[in-house]
C-alpha cells in the first residue's frame, strides 16, 4: 500500500508542477535558461518547427554538457511565440518519483489535470530511464500526430538503436557534444572574431602568407584562452566556474562516477562496477593510441575479452569515449581494425588521471591537443556521410591521426604535431599520402608555425597552430558551412 502512495497521481502532479513552474507563470525560470546558446540548440529548433516533415528531436551527450539547457531555451522560445504554457510539459525521468511510474500514468496526469488536448509539446530529459520509452515514442508519433516531442538521452546508442528500429524515419538525433573551442570563448565572453564568413581552415593553403598573417593577428585574442579550455574543457558550468579544482572535482563526481556508478550499471545491468572503472581509467592513461582488447584484458588481469568490449561499447554509448577506426588510403587495405579510442573531452581525462604536471609534459599535452582536435573534427562532419578515422600502413607502418574519409571524394588527412619544433618529413605518411587528399593539414604548437608547406608532387601541406584551427572549424559550421572544398 505505501509503495503504491509513492507513486499518486496528486503524487505526480506535484512533482510536474515543480518542473513546469510555466503554468504559473507563464515564463522559464531566468537561471534555467542561461543566455548562450549552442549549435545544437538552433538545429533543435529548426528539426521541431518543421512542417513538411514531422520529426521527434533527440539530444544525446554526456551528462553537463546543456542537453536539459537546450531544452530549457527551446520552452522559452515556444512560449516568447506565444504557445500556451499549459501546452507543454517537461518530465525528468530522472526524478525518483517519475523513474517509478508508467509513462502513460505521467502523460494521463497531464492530459487530466493541465492541458486535454493531444497537441501539446512533450520534453523529455533522460528518456532513457523510461521503461519501454523507445516503444512510447514510437506510440506518441504514431497515434497523436498534432504532438511534437523532443527528449534526452545521456547513453546515445541505446537511443540511435531506438531510433533505427522503433524509430526509423521519426527520430532526428542531434548529438550535443563538450564545448567546442569557439562556444567555449564565447561563452566566458569573449567577441566573435570579425572573420570573413566564408573562411574555412581548409582555405588558408590558397591564400597569401600575408593574408594568413592577418588572419593570425585577429585569432591571436583567443590564443591565451586554449590552454584553459584544455584542462577544464567543454562543460559549459565548469568553463564558468572561478575554482578550476573544484571544477575537476565535480567534472569527477557528476560527470564520471555517476555514469560509471550509476547510470551505466542500471541501463546495462552490470553488476560489477570496480571492472567498468579500472577499464576507463586504463583508457585515460592510453588516449589518443592504438588500443587492443587482448592488451587491456592481459593488463587488467582477470577480465575477460568480451567484457572489455562490452564495456568499450557501454562507455561509448554514455558519450565518454570516441573510437576511431582505420581507413583505406593509398591502395593500401586495411588488415587489423584495432581502434584508436579518445576520451571525449580532455578535461574529462584530466580530472580523472589528477595530474597537476600535464601542462608540462609535452607527451600529455600532445595528446590532448590530439583529442580536442578529433573532437571538434567529428562533431563537424558527424551529419555527413563521412567516416572519421586513423590511417596506418605502408611498409613502416606510418600513421596519420584522423582520417576526415569522404565517399566518392578525396579524403581531408590531419596530422597534430603539437611541439615546439615539428618538423615534416618527405617519407612521413602525410606527405606520402597528400596527393591523393583534398586537403593535408598539419596542426602544429607555436603561435608563429603557420603557413604552407609543399610536399613532393606539388601539393600543399598546410601548416596551422591548434588554437587556430579549432576555432576557424567552428567558425566555419557556425556560418553554415558543411562539407569539403
Amino acid at each position: 500500500m505505501r509503495w503504491m502512495a509513492i507513486t499518486t497521481k496528486e503524487g505526480i502532479l506535484k512533482v510536474l508542477a515543480a518542473f513546469n513552474p510555466w503554468w504559473k507563470t507563464g515564463a522559464v525560470h531566468p537561471s534555467f535558461t542561461k543566455d548562450y546558446k549552442r549549435f545544437a540548440y538552433f538545429e533543435a529548433m529548426k528539426r521541431l518547427e518543421q512542417t513538411d516533415i514531422r520529426r521527434t528531436v533527440v539530444l544525446t551527450g554526456t551528462r553537463r554538457v546543456g542537453k536539459t539547457t537546450i531544452q530549457y531555451q527551446m520552452i522559452e522560445t515556444l512560449l516568447k511565440k506565444g504557445i500556451p504554457p499549459q501546452k507543454i510539459v517537461f518530465i525528468s525521468m530522472d526524478h525518483p518519483m517519475l523513474k517509478l511510474s508508467d509513462l502513460n500514468e505521467i502523460l494521463d496526469c497531464y492530459h487530466e489535470n493541465i492541458y486535454a488536448n493531444q497537441d501539446a509539446y512533450y520534453f523529455f530529459d533522460e528518456i532513457q530511464y523510461a521503461t519501454d520509452w523507445d516503444k512510447w515514442l514510437k506510440t506518441i508519433y504514431d497515434i497523436q500526430p498534432d504532438t511534437k516531442v523532443v527528449a534526452t538521452g545521456s547513453a546515445s546508442p541505446a537511443l540511435v538503436k531506438g531510433s533505427t528500429e522503433s524509430g526509423a524515419g521519426r527520430w532526428s538525433v542531434i548529438q550535443v557534444p563538450t564545448l567546442s573551442f569557439y562556444e567555449y570563448c564565447s561563452l566566458i565572453g569573449i567577441s566573435d572574431i570579425e572573420l570573413d564568413k566564408n573562411l574555412r581552415p581548409t582555405a588558408l593553403a590558397n591564400l597569401t602568407q600575408q593574408a594568413r598573417s592577418e588572419i593570425m593577428m585577429k585569432l591571436s585574442a583567443v590564443q591565451n584562452h586554449f590552454i584553459r579550455y584544455l584542462q577544464v574543457g567543454g562543460f559549459p558550468e565548469l568553463a564558468l566556474s572561478s575554482n578550476d579544482l573544484m571544477a575537476q572535482q565535480i567534472m569527477r563526481e557528476d560527470v564520471v562516477d555517476k555514469v560509471l556508478k550509476r547510470d551505466l550499471p542500471s541501463l546495462y545491468n552490470i553488476r560489477n562496477s570496480t571492472e567498468l572503472e579500472r577499464i576507463f581509467l586504463y583508457l585515460c592513461n592510453v588516449s589518443s593510441n592504438i588500443v587492443s582488447i587482448e592488451a587491456i584484458a592481459k593488463e587488467l588481469n582477470g577480465v575477460s575479452r568480451p567484457t572489455v568490449e562490452n564495456y568499450i561499447r557501454f562507455l561509448e554509448s554514455a558519450n565518454l569515449i570516441y573510437l576511431s577506426y582505420p581507413v583505406e588510403m593509398g591502395g593500401q587495405k586495411v588488415l587489423k581494425a584495432s581502434p584508436k579510442i579518445y576520451i571525449a573531452d580532455a578535461a574529462i581525462r584530466n580530472a580523472v588521471l589528477m595530474d597537476g604536471d600535464i601542462l608540462t609534459e609535452p607527451e600529455e599535452m600532445g595528446k590532448m591537443v590530439e583529442t580536442a582536435v578529433y573532437k571538434h573534427v567529428a562533431a563537424f562532419y558527424y551529419q555527413k556521410a563521412t567516416k572519421i578515422g586513423y590511417y596506418r600502413g605502408g611498409k613502416k607502418g606510418k600513421e596519420i591521426d584522423i582520417v576526415v574519409d569522404y565517399p566518392n571524394i578525396n579524403n581531408i588527412i590531419i596530422e597534430v604535431k603539437y611541439r615546439e619544433q615539428a618538423p615534416i618529413a618527405v617519407d612521413d605518411a602525410i606527405c606520402e599520402l597528400a596527393e591523393e587528399a583534398c586537403a593535408a593539414i598539419v596542426v602544429t604548437k607555436r603561435f608563429d608555425d603557420y603557413g604552407v608547406h609543399n610536399a613532393p608532387g606539388d601539393k600543399k601541406l598546410l601548416r596551422i597552430p591548434a588554437f587556430a584551427f579549432l576555432y576557424l572549424l567552428v567558425h566555419a559550421e557556425k556560418n553554415g558551412y558543411k562539407g569539403v572544398e
